[in-house]
């Protein structure tokens, strides 16, 4: 199993760094996670081809983590693409990425694969395959836009996963509004923990990462004018903190 980094840049668009995106890939499985703007320009970057994903799962529907989608299927389409693709939405999420799609003129009927979508609730444990588990809750990184509920249509849902592959265990924080949220699966023995940093302090991340015990962190969403400050601080951790954390870049692959 190999997790690669496709981006690993914030929403303040960068250079350096695509904005955040990852795929897990098991035996028999590619899921990506997340597909923001400029994501297949970054599948070219990292060498990946467009069509040995076979699922893609969302967070949160901000525009570095979802506008992308329709620009990655047309390149499927471009290149002749003929597996179904799954992506897996919060059920609440569901019909604002079905309308993205036929709104951007990609008419099930000429695509020449199937999207197969699979809603998902928080706290219930979903299967990707015979593989790959998830449990998705529910994180404060949109708590503050819930004054706008009036807006038709709108939910606020916004997710941290908890991926169960076999005996390993990968929390994947998404966009995150606070400490709280690094605590969501407490309860559960996480073995990677793979967090955002641009709404999230470093003190916070490792004060957690110190009673949740993770073997691996991994710090991702990055600010490019954060990013030296990340530096320093990493190298003022203790010894065994610091070697167990790698801040990530763009192609960056982990095998587990």
């Amino acid at each position: 199993m190999e997790i690669t980094f496709i981006g690993t840049g914030s929403g303040k668009a960068s250079l350096k760094r695509e904005h955040s995106s990852i795929l897990i890939s098991s035996k028999k499985f590619n899921l990506l996670i997340d597909a923001g703007d400029g994501i297949s320009k970054a599948f070219l970057k990292s060498g990946i081809d467009f069509n040995s994903v076979d699922g893609i799962i969302f967070s949160h529907l901000h525009p570095d983590h979802y506008t992308g989608l329709a620009a990655l299927i047309v390149q499927m389409k471009m290149y002749n693409r003929t597996e179904p693709l799954t992506i897996f939405v919060h059920e609440e999420l569901l019909n604002v990425i079905k309308n993205f799609i036929i709104n951007s003129y990609l008419f099930p009927e000429r695509l020449g694969f199937k999207i197969n979508y699979q809603p998902f609730a928080i706290k219930k444990l979903f299967s990707i395959n015979e593989e790959v588990e998830v449990l998705a809750d529910q994180n404060s990184h949109l708590t503050e836009l819930t004054e706008y509920k009036n807006y038709s249509n709108i939910s606020f849902a916004c997710l941290s996963f908890l991926f169960k592959v076999g005996e390993k265990r990968i929390h994947y924080t998404g966009d995150i509004g606070g400490k709280d949220d690094l605590y969501l699966f407490k309860d559960m023995k996480t073995g990677i923990l793979i967090t955002e940093t641009t709404h999230i302090s470093f003190n916070e991340i490792f004060h957690a990462a110190e009673k949740n015990n993770p073997s691996k962190i991994i710090l991702t969403h990055i600010t490019e004018d954060d990013e030296s400050k990340l530096n320093f601080d990493l190298e003022q951790l203790p010894e065994e903190l610091k070697k167990k954390t790698i801040i990530a870049t763009d192609g960056l692959k982990i095998k587990l």
